[in-house]
């Protein structure tokens, strides 16, 4: 019962890792530069993601421009947008993998199945989670490393945004949740390979050798 419902509580995070997972990749707000001038009135917040550019203004006006070229971005964007692509897929496998392998549910057949696609939905997750923190960390490194660059001038560093914190909470939802999933399929088997399979006791064939050592009794 227990191990039902750490795996259900490792499941509720990976929902919540996949939604923030999902999120963060189509945020535009990865990193942010806030230019308020000397007016608060004409202040401008430009925000730039893994897909578009968007500016908002102090009036209420808000606006995006999509990236369509892929080969102008530089190398960490193209590796953050394939990292989370693949983080998001292999985060929903996991869903569906673990709603068959986890023990509240009726999916998946005897506990053998059902203990290995636990596993499998776990390594998803671990993977998902890998693929997820590291293009935030990569993203977050270029961000700092340009805002501290001396010969960059101040109106062209950013800050990390609100995506890059989100991509950093799903992605540690979703290694807990992987290792969770995996600790406690691991750990049925190791169960099993200690005490191994219980010997059967034939009842049949002990009463044939009593009785063959009565027989001898009364020669």
């Amino acid at each position: 019962m227990a191990s039902a419902s750490l795996q259900f509580f490792a499941f509720i995070l990976a929902l919540f890792g996949v939604f923030g997972d999902i999120t963060a990749t189509l945020l535009p707000n990865w990193k942010v530069n806030a230019d308020v001038g000397s007016n608060i009135i004409t202040a401008i917040t430009q925000m730039q993601g893994l897909w578009m550019d968007c500016t908002w203004y102090s009036t209420g006006m808000f606006s995006c421009t999509l990236k369509y070229s892929v080969l102008s971005l530089p190398v960490y964007i193209q590796a953050a947008r394939t990292t989370m692509v693949l983080s998001c897929i292999l985060s929903a496998f996991g869903i569906c993998i673990t709603t068959v392998g986890m023990k509240c549910t009726k999916l998946g057949g005897d506990p053998d199945s059902k203990s290995h696609a636990c596993f499998a939905g776990g390594v998803c997750f671990i993977l998902a989670g890998i693929f997820g923190l590291v293009p935030t960390s990569w993203y977050t490194r270029e961000i700092i490393s340009n805002f501290l660059d001396q010969t960059i001038p101040e109106s062209s560093k950013h800050e990390p945004g609100g995506a890059v914190y989100t991509g950093f909470i799903s992605a540690a939802f979703l290694l807990i949740a992987g290792v969770i999933f995996c600790t406690s399929c691991f750990k049925k088997q190791q169960g099993a390979w200690i005490y191994g399979p219980k010997q059967h006791h034939f009842p049949s064939t002990e009463q044939e050798s009593n009785a063959g050592y009565n027989l001898k009794d009364y020669v």
